[in-house]
């Protein structure tokens, strides 16, 4: 899944899987440990402060802030901080964490087990879908290692597989799943209310996913201005970016965070810019139309592009492909995965899910564009987590940017392109062949999230 362009650019993603401890620290594996060890908790959290790394899993916020809230609001309840690890990847378009865990486990755990000491935390919980058996053998076998090698807190570190639900890998859910309830989020988020909370012990929890925390282990051992060399000021570093869709050679690859979307999609993975229809970064952000290209690879740059980084998945959609039935089937997506909790949400989503099928086969009216964005708006009231929020900008953003194709289909117009696309919610990449799996049975998931027959 690298090529020459990524594999120099490469920091966390070796070009071979890492199949033991001892090849681990062959690489310098535990060196991030230790440096720790010889460290106070704070002085840890200053280095990574320092460094700017942002978390890879979504929102892009500074890890070392993230780490230091927890800290100060573990103080002030007088509570024992926890550490939860997200692995439970389920963002249509992204594959990434999974790629890491199979490669290198160990620097991943190295992380969780330094991000521990960092905060203070007693145990970490490590959420993971079950779905995910390969790599939930992988971290339990690596883990089983770092025990018996006798590295500091790995006997207190716990692997928890959870449903395939997309809301287990929201943080709050993920507390919940944790707890042994269903992965339905929480009002407060983990820094205020965290794990097996109380009215006397709130547990502040700092939250990090997998590629975050695998940073961490190189930050420490290398130090801040090593993690500087590449990247941004405002956003430093490397990121790991998954590429599905209509390129040449879909895959996960690792790049200096600054190089443009036109590098990543084009020239690494062979999208044709001339047949580029629409990119989008997961569910939950603006779509990215063809003249965006040259945006830069940064938090704030893709923001204030106007859509996101997300957790660096992209699905790439060309010309024979119809908009209309795309974010369609994007917010079938999220109108099945919604938990329910928020009434405006999950009829909201159903509501734009069922006009936009009806626009797509023909069948819609300019009132039913009409009701689409009206419900836009209300969609995200009382809202829990950033579902309906990922909802209002995808479907939103689409209909602005291509509201020629839409009232092409309007009053009998339907489409005539023939293809039909699937949700990229991906099962497996082979690493030799860049072929993607994606998940065909998910079409068949229903609002109550049971699948139906056939």
């Amino acid at each position: 899944m690298s090529n020459d362009a990524t594999s120099t650019a490469a920091r966390i993603l070796p070009d071979e899987p890492v199949r033991s401890l001892q090849g681990w620290v062959d690489l310098g594996g535990g060196e991030g440990l230790q440096a720790a060890a010889d460290r106070t908790p704070k002085q840890v959290r200053q280095l990574v402060s320092d460094s700017g790394l942002r978390g890879r899993g979504g929102a892009g916020f500074p890890t070392g802030t993230k780490w230091r809230s927890v800290v100060e609001a573990a103080r002030e309840a007088d509570s024992t901080p926890y550490l939860v690890a997200n692995a439970a990847e389920g963002e249509p378009g992204t594959y990434k964490d999974r790629v890491i865990i199979d490669r290198t486990p160990f620097a991943f755990l190295e992380g969780v087990l330094i991000a521990m000491h960092a905060v203070g935390a007693e145990r970490a919980h490590l959420g993971i879908k079950e779905a995910f058996t390969q790599h939930v053998e992988r971290l339990s076998d690596a883990l089983d290692e770092m025990v018996a090698a006798g590295w500091h807190g790995a006997d207190r570190v716990v692997i928890v597989p959870g449903p395939d639900e997309y809301l287990f890998g929201e943080e709050t859910a993920m507390l919940e799943v944790i707890e042994e309830h269903l992965p339905l989020p929480r009002i407060l988020p983990p820094f205020q209310q965290g794990l097996f909370a109380t009215t006397t012990e709130l547990h502040p929890t700092v939250v990090n996913n997998v590629e975050t925390l695998s940073h961490v282990a190189h930050i420490l051992a290398r130090g801040p201005d090593w993690f500087r060399e590449v990247g941004t000021d405002r956003s430093p570093g490397s990121m790991v970016f998954t590429v599905v869709g209509d390129v040449r050679t879909p895959g996960v690859h690792e790049l200096p965070l600054g190089q443009t979307l036109r590098t990543l999609l084009v020239d690494i993975c062979g999208a044709d810019p001339d047949r580029l229809l629409a990119v989008y970064s997961g569910t939950s952000n603006a779509v990215m139309t063809p003249d965006m290209l040259d945006t830069r690879l940064g938090f704030d740059e893709m923001t204030e592009a106007g859509s996101g980084m997300g957790s660096g998945g992209f699905a790439v959609y060309s010309d024979s492909a119809c908009i209309v039935q795309v974010v369609a089937e994007l917010s079938r997506f999220l109108a099945v995965e919604s938990c329910g909790q928020c009434i405006a949400c999950k009829l909201g989503t159903g509501v734009i899910t069922d006009l936009l099928l009806q626009v797509d086969a023909g069948e819609g009216t300019a009132g039913d564009l009409a009701e689409i964005r009206k419900r836009c708006v209300y969609v995200t009231d009382q809202n829990r987590c950033y579902l309906p929020v990922g909802e209002q900008l995808m479907v939103g953003s689409t209909l602005d940017a291509y509201e020629p194709d839409f009232l092409a289909h309007l009053d009998g117009g339907g489409c005539p392109k023939e293809r039909r696309v699937l949700v990229p919610k991906i099962v497996h990449i082979d690493d030799a062949t860049g072929e993607v799996t994606y998940d065909e049975r998910h079409a068949r998931k229903q609002p109550d999230w049971s699948y139906a027959d056939g």
